[in-house]
This record gives C-alpha cells, structure tokens and sequence, in this order.
C-alpha cells in the first residue's frame, strides 16, 4: 500500500492540474494568442519570409544553430537531473534521515521520498524528451532553409511555400522546446514536496504564477506587440 496521505494526494493533484490549466492556457486557449509565445510565433514566420530574399543566409543559419545548441544544453542538464534523482533513490535511508534532521524537512517513510523522487525523475525524463526532439526539429529546419530557392527564384511561389514549410517546422521545435522548459519550471514547484504538501502547493502557485505573469503581463511581451 503507497504511504501517500490524502493531502499528499491532493497536494500531486493540484500540481498536476496547474501544469495542464497553465499548458492549455498558453497553447490552445485562444487568449493565448496574445501571450508571448504565440507572439513569437508570428515573428518566426516573418523571419522566415525575411529569409527567403536575403543574398546570404549565414545569419539565418546562424539564429537556427544558437536555437539548437540551447536545446542540446537543456537536454544534456535533463540527464544530469535525471541521474542526480536515480543518485538519490540508491541512498533513500540516508537522504530521508537528512531530510528528517531540518527544520522544514518533512521525508516520511521511505516508501514516500521514493514515490516522490520517482515523479521528478519522470519530470525530468519527460523534460529530455521534448529537448531531444526540439534539437531534431531545428535540425530539420536548417534543412528547409537550406532547400529555400536563391537567386531570381528567391520571390517564387516556391520559395515562399517553403519559408512556410521552415516556420512551421521552427514554430514546432520551439513548441517542444518551450515545453521542455516548462517541465523544468514546475520541477521547481515539484521540490515543494519534499518539504511537505503545503509548501508543494504554495511552490507551485508561485511557479504557476510567475510563468503566468511572464506570459501575458510581462515587460518582454510589451516589448514584442
């Protein structure tokens, strides 16, 4: 029998919860057209039709490589964290007795602080995924830029269809990429739990919180509308 209590329970729920209400916000809400992502979005696209009549495109290239590195970076923090967490399930009795030692500490039985480094160890697993596959994407999307017509044949319908074909493919990757990221925004709330449910939900409403701000109310997303 799991020794989750059921405020623990109640606790992951709303974790849970606030993670799909602030992805579907951001994604399919359709005020989330006028947040910061979708904003970007748009500028994606005019990026790539700036692209399609410039001479030279080393600068394009160049945007699309520094995209890439940052999810090759993240990808490789993603295995780190997710070997620290498979680090700490090997020394759960003397993690827990740490724990146990702080003031704030609340581990509970050693069967919990497993449950609850497996979760974040699934965070961050998922994490590695979605850097994984942006990584794949913008690489794709070197591709499509490279495969864009020159020359006289730059202002082509062709040439246009495909500048098409490489924002959506870059708009995609970010998708990916900005998921990954957000996984890693709410593994911060997730660490909560370790210190009890209470501290995991008030973790969580500030992760909620900040990432909501910082989508609709920030000085970045002015900056971009």
């Amino acid at each position: 029998m799991l020794d989750l209590t059921l405020f623990d329970a109640f606790a992951f729920a709303y974790f849970v919860a606030a993670w799909g209400t602030y992805a579907w916000l951001v994604e399919i809400w359709s005020g989330g057209r006028t947040g910061l992502t979708a904003s970007m979005a748009i500028y994606r696209k005019r990026w790539m039709e700036e692209m399609t009549v410039r001479p030279n495109r080393i600068v394009d290239t160049q945007i699309n490589m520094t995209l890439q590195q940052g999810s090759s970076f993240f990808a490789s923090t993603s295995l780190l964290a997710v070997g620290a967490c498979l680090g700490l399930l090997n020394a759960s009795d003397r993690a827990v007795e740490v724990v146990q030692t702080l003031s704030f500490g609340h581990a509970g039985t050693r069967q919990l602080w497993e449950i609850k480094l497996a979760g974040l160890t699934v965070v961050f697993v998922y994490a590695f995924f979605k850097f994984g596959w942006a990584y794949r994407l913008f690489n794709y999307c070197a591709i499509l830029i490279g495969a864009t017509p020159e020359g006289d044949r730059r202002t082509s319908d062709e040439a246009k269809a495909m500048a098409e074909r490489a924002a959506r493919m870059n708009t995609i990757a970010a998708a990916h990429f900005n998921r990954g990221q957000r996984a890693f925004f709410f593994a911060l709330g997730y660490l909560g739990w370790f210190a009890g449910p209470v501290v995991f939900i008030v973790a969580t409403t500030a992760v909620f919180a900040v990432l909501y701000r910082r989508q609709f109310h920030s000085e970045s997303r002015q900056a971009v509308i």
